[in-house]
């Protein structure tokens, strides 16, 4: 519980979250998509045509798909900064307190992490291809291809970066401290991740049993920072997911609209590919974790109460 117990670690208050959250906002929807506002604007023709393009992600446009990525992540990186401020000054803790019980980052942990789901997916995408080859078209094109790799390797981890430190650091910090539980914070926490990316277009497709999907995928990095004691291997994870969604294959109703490799013409419908991960791959990843960095306590770190420990100096305490 040492991770969650990091919230103490500062000012635990219901104001000083309230206000973070606020600053994070801020950040992210007000201050973070002025670059894509203003390239919308300047790409429009007129405001008309700014107008109706807003209602449309700005794509009809015409802005290309590797510019509108980076203009994304830009917002997830005001969102990140503004968090991280707010942390900072408001909460008065050390940001690593929100990554991690450590030290320090552990980034062999992020690697290994992001080296077995990013295997995993390639394993997963390769099969479905072998099983219905007619679902995809080729769409290799060497310089926006190139640059898509750029930007998903190194500026695509801000945009997960944000989403980890919100969720499975500060929200399940905040929720361990005030309900007492981490299987609370992880419940909570999961739904809320859940239901933030039901504006995705996966959801209007396909319906609401994605959650299933969504949630999964919160509760899962959720487990890993409680049993890990931090977030190294959910921001791992969490990148490699993003990553090889980006350049691997895209869809005209998918989140991401990139250059990527693959153009999957399929119709969209709920199908094996959207509980596999969920009830198999998940499981199995799970299992490798805990085995390589041999977690114990299962039960009194999901159930147990979680309690102010005993302070001994800024980075050291006992329960």
């Amino acid at each position: 519980m040492k991770f969650i117990q990091q919230a103490y670690n500062g000012e635990n208050s219901w104001f000083s979250y309230a206000l973070t959250i606020f600053l994070f906002f801020f950040g992210w929807q007000l201050i973070g998509i002025i670059p894509l506002v203003l390239t919308a604007f300047l790409y429009a023709e007129n405001m008309d045509n700014f107008s109706r393009a807003a209602l449309d992600n700005f794509t009809t446009l015409g802005i290309d798909a590797n510019l509108y990525l980076v203009l994304m992540i830009f917002m997830f990186f005001g969102g990140l900064v503004f968090l991280l401020l707010g942390i900072k000054f408001i909460h008065k803790r050390k940001i690593r307190t929100v990554f991690t019980s450590r030290t320090k980052l552990d980034w062999n942990r992020v690697l290994f992490a992001f080296l077995t789901w990013f295997i995993a997916g390639i394993i997963m995408f390769t099969i479905s291809y072998l099983m219905v080859p007619e679902d995809y078209i080729w769409n290799f094109k060497l310089v926006p291809f190139v640059i898509l790799v750029l930007i998903s390797f190194f500026l695509l981890p801000i945009q997960t970066s944000m989403e980890e430190v919100l969720f499975r650091g500060y929200l399940m910090q905040g929720f361990g401290t005030w309900f007492k539980k981490g299987i609370t914070a992880l419940i909570i926490t999961s739904v809320i991740f859940g239901l933030l990316h039901g504006s995705n277009p996966e959801v209007e497709k396909l319906g609401w049993i994605t959650m299933i999907f969504y949630i999964g995928t919160g509760l899962l990095l959720g487990i890993f920072a409680i049993m890990d004691e931090g977030i190294e291997l959910s921001l791992g994870f969490h990148a490699a997911n993003n990553i090889l969604t980006a350049v691997l294959v895209t869809a005209n109703w998918a989140a991401f609209q990139t250059d990527a490799l693959f153009i999957d013409v399929s119709e969209p419908s709920v199908s094996w590919e959207l509980f596999m991960p969920v009830l198999i791959l998940y499981p199995m990843v799970l299992f490798i974790f805990s085995k390589k960095y041999n977690w114990k306590n299962w039960k009194e770190k999901m159930f147990g109460t979680i309690r102010k420990p005993i302070e001994l100096d800024e980075d050291r305490f006992i329960a």
